[in-house]
């Protein structure tokens, strides 16, 4: 595991920097974790972090606050999350500048997952799939984040596609907002987000051999750190999944590392934990972001 300050210096495991085919995205990042910590900073330029930051609301603004966060963290985080809505409210130039800013994290040798939450059947989940997970797309990630909620199988281009390029989606299935329990808590112990979960269980059990040692899958879930005791309540079975947890709600939004392992329990090794304002306010100093990572990050390997 990481120890303080400059372990996250040291270089990842032969599964995310080989030359050769790509790695399935669940090796990559379990090796990830395993060299650098089990923490995700998002990269979220709301208005009013520009704001405080002394940016401009503007592309020039977007860029170089995108660019300063992956500089920071590029080298203690096992991942990078882009909220996608933020760089789309800026237009077709706003979406150039995510461009730059997925090749950048490629170049700087940290896994990243589109927070964009597609959604829909057919064809135009088909498109959405090829924007984010093509190889040559100028939107390749290496992971998106999908939405179920037209049923699981509607997302079945992304998930073919996301295992023919080694890359890997999480899929939403049990969110901490108050509105998310009309949906993803409907039938009790058969709940929406209990067949969710299963069906990424069975999408990962179908890839099984190409699971590193870690024995983690490419098709993960994304999980509220802040859902309290909804797993048991809705007798959700995370650790069954193996897959990776993307766990939002770290820090600012309230949840804390022993939060963390109290509500995934037996899953917690599995997950990623995510941060964006709890590490962003720290900036606009490299310095102050890398210094709140790190505390962050320290905080998750001590529980």
């Amino acid at each position: 595991m990481p120890e303080s300050a400059s372990a996250g210096q040291r270089p990842l495991a032969q599964a995310v920097l080989s030359s050769g085919p790509r790695q399935p995205f669940g090796s990559r990042l379990a090796a990830a974790m395993a060299a650098r910590g089990p923490l995700c900073v998002g990269i979220d330029p709301h208005p009013g972090l520009l704001a405080d930051w002394g940016l401009n609301d503007d592309v020039a603004g977007l860029e170089r606050f995108s660019l300063t966060v992956l500089e920071a963290v590029a080298m203690l985080a096992a991942a990078v999350k882009p909220q996608v809505a933020l760089y789309e409210r800026h237009g077709s130039a706003g979406m150039a500048v995510l461009e730059r800013t997925l090749a950048a994290a490629s170049d700087a040798g940290v896994l990243s997952i589109a927070d964009a939450k597609r959604g829909d059947i057919g064809s135009t989940m088909a498109a959405y799939a090829d924007a984010w997970l093509r190889d040559g797309s100028a939107l390749a990630a290496d992971s998106v984040t999908l939405s179920p909620y037209l049923g699981f199988e509607s997302l079945r281009p992304a998930l073919d596609l996301a295992a023919e390029s080694g890359r890997g989606v999480f899929v939403l299935a049990l969110t901490s907002n108050p509105e998310g329990k009309s949906v993803q808590h409907v039938g009790g112990s058969e709940s929406v987000a209990r067949r969710i979960a299963e069906a990424a269980a069975e999408e990962n059990r179908r890839y099984a051999g190409a699971m590193g040692p870690a024995g983690l899958g490419s098709v993960g879930l994304v999980v509220g750190a802040t859902i309290g005791a909804a797993l048991v309540e809705l007798g959700l079975d995370l650790d069954a999944v193996h897959g990776p947890i993307l766990a939002p709600g770290l820090g600012a939004q309230g949840a804390t590392p022993a939060d963390l392992r109290s509500t995934f329990g037996a899953a917690y090794p599995a997950v990623l934990a995510t941060s964006s304002r709890g590490i962003l306010a720290a900036g606009p100093t490299i310095a102050g972001l890398r210094s709140a990572t790190e505390t962050t990050r320290d905080g998750l390997l001590k529980g």
